[in-house]
Order: C-alpha cells, then structure tokens, then sequence
C-alpha cells in the first residue's frame, strides 16, 4: 500500500486541508514526459495565429509566481493554506512549463524569453484574505471554461490533449479554493460570506463590464497604475480580449457556464439556492446588514 493511501489515516482528527488535497491532486498528476501525446503532433494543424496564443497563454501562466508571493506574504497566520501553495504553484508553473514545451518542440521560435516572463512578476498590494481566496476560486472557473472552449478551437491534436488537460487542472484547482472557503465559514461565519458574495457578484457580472474578468487582469498595485496587471505586462496588451472574442469565441453561453458555476459552488457554500446574480447581490445584503456593529454603522471590513 502506498503512502499515499495511508495518509488519510495518519492524519485522521486533523483540521488542516493540506493534506487531504496533497493526496488528492497527486493521485490526478499528469506526467509532463508520459501523459501528453507528443507523437501525435500533426504540423499542418497548427496556424501561425494559434502557435501566437499558446506563447501568451504561457507567459500568463507564468503569472502564478507573484501570485503565489502574494498568498504566502497575506497569509502569513495559516500555514496550512500556505502550504497548499506549494502544490497550486507547481502545477500552476507546469502548465507554463508544457505550453513552452509545446513551443520548443514545434515553434521554437516563439518559446518565451527569460525577460517576457520575468515581466509579469512583480509586487502585489496587500489584500484582504477572504476576499483574494474568493478572487482566485472565480479565476479558476473562468480558466476551466476558457481552457475547454480554446481545447474545442484548436486543431492540432497535441494541443488539443493538453489544454483538455489544464482544464482539468484548473477544476480541480477551484475545488481546492472552494474547501477553504467553507472552513473560512466554519471560522468566520457571516464575514466570510459577506466577502465571498461581494466578490462573487463582482466576478459573476463580467459580461456586464467592458472586459471580461479574471485575477490576471485586474490591477493589484497602485504605485505601477496603469502598468499594474499581468496582462498590461504582456508583449500584447490587448491579446486576452482578442483571444477571446476573436479567436476561441467565448461567447455568451460559455460566460453563462462560467456564471452558473460560480453560482452554483456559491449556493452550496451558503446552503440556500442563489439561481441569479440578483439573488446573490440580495443575498450579499443580507449579510452585510447582519455585521452592522451595535451603533448601526457597517463594519469597516465590508
């Protein structure tokens, strides 16, 4: 029997998530070398204009670097989530890793420079804990239907294999987020809701705003603005909105899959049915209101 099978029981009674997501997502590890079918690679597939997008989507990848800096500096208080970043960053860093594969082994004129990806690593703000962890698990239901909706216009077949592989990935990724938002509801009750609500209506009206939303394109440092989101820091700033209206078309039903997953996880997590953006924003409300201090002026959290 492998260790593996055995952890569960050697950390029967524990609290800390970590180590039932480790085993988790190390029995779905893909293998960079085994598990992506290199040999099928067909040349006359792939594009000019499809070889372009796999090199911005890995240098986005690339992204989760801050972005792991910025977790482990704001959480500083819960080592177990910290650690779980150990597992979200390696996989997160491999899907930039087999994207640039892919490029080497096919377009090795497009592979990224060491200075493109180093270009999307810089400082993020400080930000409030539960409303980050919330941002993140709407990111990674974004990035599952962007994935599977790119998988679909793709016509190489490798690359095919492998953005079907990072969706996977990536729902998995927004199934670990999601088990430390219920035990942020265990901890903090209604201030966790309050937080996951106002960031889920945020993320959930994308189709309402003029671009669609995602952690890699909001601006997380003041002091860079405007220079200060992944995407202003690509070698095309304006790549994500043409990949995805454009190119993959991601048009209003794969947005509504997004919506509807969010809304979905959201109605679990709270235990009541949240079948509209309405409902949520009547919802969010609702417990806001019910963290009002006794002077009845709104706690300065929300």
């Amino acid at each position: 029997m492998s260790w593996i099978k055995l952890m569960p029981s050697i950390w029967q009674g524990a609290v800390m998530l970590y180590p039932e997501l480790f085993a988790q997502l190390e029995k779905a590890r893909w293998n960079l070398s085994d598990d992506i079918p290199w040999h099928a690679f067909e040349s006359d597939k792939l594009s000019d204009e499809q070889a372009q997008t796999v090199r911005m989507n890995a240098i986005t990848e690339w992204a989760a670097l801050p972005a792991t800096e910025m977790f482990l500096r704001d959480n500083r208080n819960d080592s177990d989530f910290s650690a779980f970043m150990s597992i979200w960053f390696y996989e997160e860093q491999k899907h930039a890793l087999v994207l640039m594969e892919y490029l080497r082994r096919f377009r090795p004129d497009l592979v990224p420079t060491e200075a493109e990806l180093h270009a999307v690593r810089f400082e993020f703000d400080p930000a409030p804990q539960l409303e980050t962890l919330m941002l993140h698990f709407c990111g990674e239901v974004r990035l599952t239907q962007w994935y599977r909706c790119a998988s679909l216009w793709h016509t190489e077949p490798v690359l095919k294999h492998i953005y079907k592989t990072l969706s996977r990935d990536e729902a998995r990724h927004g199934g670990a987020y999601l088990k430390y938002m219920k035990q942020a509801i265990e901890r903090c009750g209604n201030e966790a809701r309050a937080a996951f609500a106002k960031i889920g209506l945020l993320m959930a009206s994308s189709s309402r705003a003029a671009k669609p939303l995602h952690p890699t394109n909001l601006h997380v440092n003041q002091s860079l603005f405007p220079n200060d989101t992944v995407q202003s820091r690509l070698p095309d700033p304006e790549w994500l909105e043409a990949w995805l209206s454009s190119q993959i078309h991601f048009d209003e039903p794969w947005e509504a899959r997004v919506v509807g997953g969010i809304l979905r996880n959201l109605s679990s997590l709270f235990e009541r049915p949240i079948e509209t953006i309405q409902a949520l924003n009547r919802y969010r409300k609702e417990v806001t209101a019910s963290l009002k201090d006794t002077n009845g002026l709104p706690n300065p959290a929300i």
